[in-house]
């Protein structure tokens, strides 16, 4: 949905300083009800392929996923367009490690009783325990990957750990390929292996 998507830059201009009013307009006239607050692109990314999946269209439903460029934002972002500015619903996914970064933003929100979902450690460790260090390692040959992946488990640093944390760390290791990823894998997943973060923000819009 294309004013979807003009609402989503609305707001991220919003965020960096902009004006507010364009963004009241179309989240009206949409109408937006949740905002899911997400890290960055590669959640957005596997948000949206686990909702294609099952047959739901986020935007029609009211539903904006929006990437915020760091957890660091959530507390701007849920001021502006929780209880203190817009009024929405929000809700979240994010990695263990930013859990203080939601948690105090949708506290300063009057959000608190909104409820995000948080990663064990973050989302592509999530997905490769879902599906297997070698159900992956199948996914990078077919996306062409498999030699960029050999060439990085040969890495003296990569020596001492563990296949997983070697595939964990080969996603982030060229821009756009967590992005990537985060589609490809959850189109793999079956039904039933859904990562519980993943499943649960999506039973929750």
């Amino acid at each position: 949905m294309t004013d979807m998507g003009a609402f989503r830059e609305a707001v991220t201009a919003w965020a960096a300083g902009g004006p507010g009013d364009g963004v009241r307009e179309l989240a009206a006239r949409l109408p937006v009800r949740t905002v899911v607050l997400l890290e960055g692109p590669s959640d957005v990314a596997a948000v949206g392929a686990l909702a294609a999946r099952r047959g739901r269209d986020l935007a029609a439903e009211g539903v904006c996923v929006l990437a915020m460029g760091g957890a660091m934002s959530v507390a701007r972002y849920a001021r502006l367009l929780g209880p203190p500015g817009l009024g929405l619903r929000l809700t979240g996914l994010c990695d263990e490690a930013e859990r203080p970064f939601y948690a105090r933003g949708f506290e300063r929100a009057d959000a608190a009783r909104e409820e995000f979902f948080v990663c064990a450690a973050d989302l592509e460790d999530e997905l490769i325990r879902a599906l297997g260090v070698a159900r992956v390692e199948e996914l990078v040959t077919a996306e062409g990957d498999l030699r960029a992946l050999r060439t990085f488990a040969r890495q003296p640093a990569q020596r001492d750990h563990t296949a997983h944390q070697r595939m964990r760390r080969f996603l982030g290791t060229k821009k756009g390929r967590k992005i990537h990823y985060g589609r490809v894998l959850v189109e793999a997943l079956a039904p039933d292996r859904v990562p519980a973060p993943l499943d649960g923000l999506l039973a929750r819009l």
